[in-house]
């Protein structure tokens, strides 16, 4: 989901406050998390498990926020804690604990097996779970260069107030900016014989920075550039190869924040002084720093096959992508220019895990193949519906409290395969508007009827970039809009966007998905005039 400016100072904190001069960064003993887990395995299976998983976590954030020239905060949390999962009678049953003693670890075994048999009592069919091969003892860690919460507080307060000087100087009245760390510290084991350690990190730098004309009261606000991803806190060592030069300073691997910030304070002057789109129809040519969120909302989530099954509909809805249009196999779900394929092994995105919180190796597969619906999205208990043997590893909880369920995978636009350059899409444009940057969105509950805005908007006339628009949003639905797409740019301008936290079930849970795509044309979409009319 989009993170507009007012949400800035209110990112959610999980876990419990800790002290961050204090805080031990490296994981517990693997030996003695083996052990921990045995302890649950057996006191399961010897109360009647068939089959048991076991998740010890160490959730830690990292959260240092600042506004002009004042560090507002810094907090510092963890959760620590087991989560046991046990099939029992053919039901799940689930049970947890922050008591990691061998006691408190064989109750709460003993709770899921109890749980799981009296839940069987109203289930009508036994689960079904696919097969799945034991690993080993087996280890993942997400290869980073530098790890975050090492780096001295005062670096990143200082490289925030930078940013924030920067964005004032440009011309700005007001900025926000946080960065914001994760590291999961995850130990899976299972009765199918997989001992799992991993280590994930996240980063998500973020400004907002607002300008305001005095003599008219307007103003405008325009939102940092950068995208949140899987890799350590060299993302914020920017190198020159990482610069795509467009209309503005955009970034591949690596974010620099302060040219960001520089750009942004005449960006946001710019936007109060642009010229209010006129409605109608126009070829959008689509930055991946904007795209990104209109496949998470159109393609990620319809493609979940739990919503297309009805679970999710009472929270956020189900989707039109039912299971008799995959059957098929020529659903027209767009045109052939539209490769879309999920992906949790992709570096540096923030889906990237060794294995899923199920004991699943990580995978790649395709959702939208030449245009055409070929799969969906599912984990153990639901492969056999459509006809897999394995899971496709898509299992996640956001906390070790949590039960784990099927979450979204990286969900990526594949570039097109011939040369193609953004440059080369605004020459064939004659009426268009150039998107950079995600803004608001709103979409039905079947995942199909939508609107979606952004950053910045620049106007396209007979092949050039003429000057910026405003109160620009586009409208369509799914299968129109993703059938309107004319050209994607090939790989040299791949880039990833995504959320930190993309929510779902009930109680709601959190996970960080990644979205790729590259620049991309989309032909007559019907463009809306967002101003307020007073």
């Amino acid at each position: 989901m989009g993170l507009g400016a007012t949400m800035l100072s209110r990112i959610p904190v999980m876990g419990s406050p800790i002290n961050r001069h204090g805080a031990i960064l490296q994981g517990a003993d693997v030996a003695l998390k083996k052990k921990m887990a045995d302890v649950a395995l057996n006191a399961a299976r010897s109360k009647g498990a068939t089959y048991t998983d076991v998740r010890i976590g160490r959730y830690m954030n990292q959260y240092v926020v600042t506004r002009e020239n004042k560090v507002e905060n810094i907090v510092d949390t963890e959760s620590y804690g087991m989560g046991i999962r046990v099939i029992a009678n053919g039901c799940w049953g689930f049970a947890a604990t922050d008591k990691l003693d061998s006691d408190s670890i064989a109750k709460a075994s003993q709770m899921a097996v109890m749980i799981a048999k009296e839940n069987s009592r109203l289930q009508a069919e036994p689960v079904q779970l696919a097969l799945q091969k034991g690993y080993g003892e087996v280890s993942w860690k997400t290869p980073i260069e530098k790890n975050g919460f090492d780096v001295p507080i005062k670096d990143k307060t200082d490289l925030l107030l930078s940013v924030n000087d920067a964005a004032m100087k440009g011309g700005a009245n007001y900025v926000n900016s946080i960065i914001f760390l994760v590291n999961e510290q995850k130990y899976f084991a299972s009765t199918d014989g997989s001992y799992i350690d991993q280590d994930i990190h996240r980063i998500w730098p973020i400004f907002a920075a607002t300008c305001i004309d005095s003599k008219s009261g307007k103003f405008e606000t325009r939102q940092s550039l950068s995208a949140p991803r899987g890799m350590g806190y060299e993302y914020l060592i920017p190198r020159e190869s990482d610069k795509i030069k467009s209309v503005t300073t955009l970034y591949r691997d690596r974010y620099d924040m302060l040219e960001d910030a520089k750009a942004a304070g005449p960006q946001a002057a710019e936007k109060i002084k642009a010229k209010s789109v006129e409605a109608g129809k126009y070829d959008l040519v689509l930055d991946p720093s904007h795209l990104w969120l209109t496949i998470h909302e159109s393609v990620g989530h319809p493609s979940e096959l739990d919503r297309v099954l009805g679970y999710e509909a009472n929270f956020a809805g189900t989707s039109f992508l039912t299971l008799d249009k995959w059957k098929s196999g020529k659903f027209n779900f767009g045109s052939k220019n539209v490769n879309i394929v999920a992906d949790k092994t992709q570096v540096g995105s923030l889906g990237a895990v060794g294995y899923d919180d199920e004991g699943v190796e990580a995978k790649k597969w395709d959702i939208i193949k030449d245009g055409i619906l070929v799969n969906y999205q599912a984990i153990r208990d639901q492969a056999h519906i459509i006809g897999l043997k394995e899971s496709q590893g898509c299992c996640y909880a956001d906390s070790w409290s949590d039960v784990q369920f099927q979450r979204m995978p990286n969900i990526s636009l594949q570039p097109g395969k011939a040369p193609l350059a953004p440059a080369d899409l605004i020459k064939n444009v004659e009426k268009g508007i150039y998107i950079v940057g995600d803004s608001s969105f709103s979409i039905d509950q079947q995942r199909y009827n939508f609107q979606f805005s952004g950053q910045l908007y620049y106007e396209i006339k007979n092949g050039k970039i003429v000057g910026m628009l405003n109160d620009v949003a586009y409208q369509s639905n799914t299968q129109e809009f993703w059938n309107s797409c004319a050209a994607v740019c090939d790989k040299d301008d791949y880039r990833l966007g995504g959320s930190f936290f993309d929510g779902k079930g009930q109680p709601e849970q959190v996970s960080a998905v990644s979205h790729g795509s590259s620049t991309s044309l989309f032909k007559g979409v019907n463009v809306i005039n967002t101003a307020r009319k007073i």
